[in-house]
């Protein structure tokens, strides 16, 4: 054990931290070095997006000093910027020790003078992000590990604009939490004039708002039959998504009993992740139980949806957040960009490794396609930024995030089940003649714009040697750019931390216009491309796949399939050995 982390230990064991807390470091001396260790060998890093971690004692975990140090900074930061009295809106997910944070925060918060509405219990992030802008508030805290495992907790900070801090915000509410360096600065004591409680009536304005983003209401009683299973994987979502389908007009959804209750131990799944399959086992087994049409999943705070769809062969088909995103941008493009809507200047968002098959859309109903970052905090940005000048219509990321309409800002899975439901009637029931499937409507955009597929390799390197393991890995990629990726040229590569594009069919490079992060891009002659990222979130570093074919007919898309599939295992194999 190094001599900071040594020092750190004692520090806490000497001062005025709680007396289970130092109890819990006692234990771990005599049984778990190497986790008290992790626990102090650095400081948990509040980032540009807040933190997370896992949850316990130690400067490196999320608990009740490190996110008082948080709350304290946020504070500061309010205090100082903010003329006339200032507002913060919280609220929490169902994950353990969720409330108590929650509780702890406001307790700071009104203690230094801020006015705190806080959420009477779980809600949704996107709620928190709609509540801070419908509440004219200058800031907003979650309380959620989004996806992560059960161990882990965050802390994501929201601005005025309901958007995740971005510059100039994020670093100066970095700085002012980093200069929170001893808990004698904190505090404590709860104003309780200035904490009030809030629930339904928000509720009530959040589920208005997302009823008017409705294209095409199920009028037919087919239509509001349609079969949908509906899981909230233990977290929020259970508080409003089926509130919000049955506005939609949806009458025979069947929630997932065993997982209808909130639970931060998440006792049904590994991983509540609607990205992994396994997640969605249980619901796939009630969906073929009652021959359901649609099955819909959402991830605790309930910002990101996963879905599966009935296909030709009757057999219930995950999408990939690729696939989702493609099937939702149509829907919004084909039905609000008819002839006679009068729409200012529209234009949609998606990520940088987001399938580009949604620009090619986007380009043929002559919009504009934005391009951003990873992370939903950019298409926040971009939203805020072109106010009054164009018009947001939809966004989205691989992710399994998607928002429609901007009342919202940031991704928002309530309102996108009740938009995919919503798809999912109007193509396979409301059209009279032309009856489609999702899975078909999918394979006629592919047949239009061209068949992308995508793939991701994520690899987790935990503790200090994996964080300098991940960046030696992207300091190779950076240094000794490959010239070629499983035989395939690489005629172009940029690097956003540098700010710099090199094209090497002309010997040529330039400047990017993109914020600078730890981001390579390498794009092939084929028209792959392979991006590579260090998670912000998690100790991962990540692959992103994109490659692509032309086909005309139906029965060609089958064998393109299975060949841009080979083709991406051959991209990971060889970027994985470089």
């Amino acid at each position: 054990m190094d001599e900071l982390t040594a020092k750190r230990i004692a520090q806490w064991l000497s001062g005025p931290y709680d007396a289970e807390t130092k109890r819990e470091i006692k234990r771990l001396q005599k049984e778990d070095t190497k986790t008290l260790e992790d626990a102090f060998y650095c400081d948990l890093e509040f980032g540009t997006g807040g933190m997370r971690g896992i949850i316990g004692v130690g400067t490196n975990r999320m608990n009740k000093y490190t996110v008082g140090a948080a709350a304290q900074g946020i504070a500061n930061f309010l205090k100082e910027t903010v003329e006339e009295l200032p507002k913060i809106v919280i609220s929490y997910d169902s994950r353990i020790k969720s409330a108590d944070f929650a509780k702890i925060s406001a307790d700071i918060f009104s203690a230094n003078g801020i006015m705190t509405y806080l959420f009477d219990d779980i809600r949704p992030t996107p709620e928190l992000s709609f509540a801070v802008r419908e509440l004219q508030c200058d800031a907003g805290v979650m309380i959620t590990a989004s996806h992560n495992p059960k161990e882990y907790n965050g802390y994501k900070v929201y601005w005025k604009d309901g958007g995740q801090l971005v510059p100039p915000q994020d670093k100066q509410v970095m700085n002012h939490v980093k200069a929170v360096d001893d808990i004698s600065k904190i505090l404590w004591k709860r104003d309780a004039k200035l904490v009030t409680k809030i629930g339904k009536k928000i509720d009530d304005i959040y589920l208005k708002q997302v009823r008017s983003l409705s294209i095409h209401l199920p009028k037919s009683e087919r239509a509001k039959n349609l079969k949908i299973v509906y899981t909230p994987l233990h977290g929020t979502g259970i508080a409003l998504v089926p509130k919000a389908l049955k506005r939609f007009g949806f009458n025979n959804v069947t929630v997932v009993e065993e997982q209808a209750i909130p639970d931060g131990t998440f006792p049904t799944v590994v991983y509540p992740n609607p990205e992994e399959a396994e997640a969605l086992k249980m619901s796939l087994e009630y969906a073929e139980r009652i021959q359901a049409d649609l099955v819909l999943a959402t991830d605790p705070d309930a910002d990101r949806v996963g879905i599966a769809v009935r296909n030709a062969e009757g057999k219930m088909q995950l999408l990939n957040g690729n696939q989702t995103a493609t099937l939702l941008v149509n829907y919004v493009l084909e039905h609000r960009l008819k002839p006679g809507n009068d729409i200012r200047n529209p234009y949609i968002v998606k990520t940088i490794v987001t399938t580009d098959l949604l620009c090619d859309m986007a380009l043929s109903y002559n919009i504009e396609c934005r391009e951003v970052l990873t992370g939903f905090k950019y298409i926040a940005e971009t939203i805020r930024k072109l106010e009054g000048n164009g018009t947001y219509l939809v966004g989205g990321e691989e992710s399994y995030g998607y928002l429609v309409g901007d009342f919202v800002r940031d991704k928002d899975a309530v309102s996108a089940c009740c938009l995919i439901a919503e798809m999912a009637a109007c193509y396979m029931v409301t059209h009279r003649d032309n009856h489609r499937l999702l899975t078909e409507v999918l394979d006629d955009i592919y047949r239009k714009y061209g068949l992308y597929r995508e793939g991701l390799v994520s690899l987790t390197k935990k503790g200090q040697d994996g964080l300098q393991e991940i960046q030696k890995m992207m300091d190779n990629f950076r240094q000794n750019p490959p010239q070629s990726i499983a035989g395939i040229e690489v005629i172009k590569m940029h690097d956003i931390l540098l700010q710099k594009y090199y094209d090497y069919r002309y010997d040529t490079n330039g400047p990017l216009n993109l914020p600078v992060s730890n981001v390579l891009q390498f794009f092939l002659r084929d028209g792959s491309k392979v991006t590579v990222r260090p998670s912000g979130t998690e100790p991962k570093i990540k692959f992103y796949f994109s490659v692509v074919g032309r086909v005309a007919k139906r029965n060609e898309l089958e064998p393109m399939k299975a060949q841009l599939a080979q083709k991406i295992e051959d991209l990971k194999a060889a970027v994985l050995a470089f």
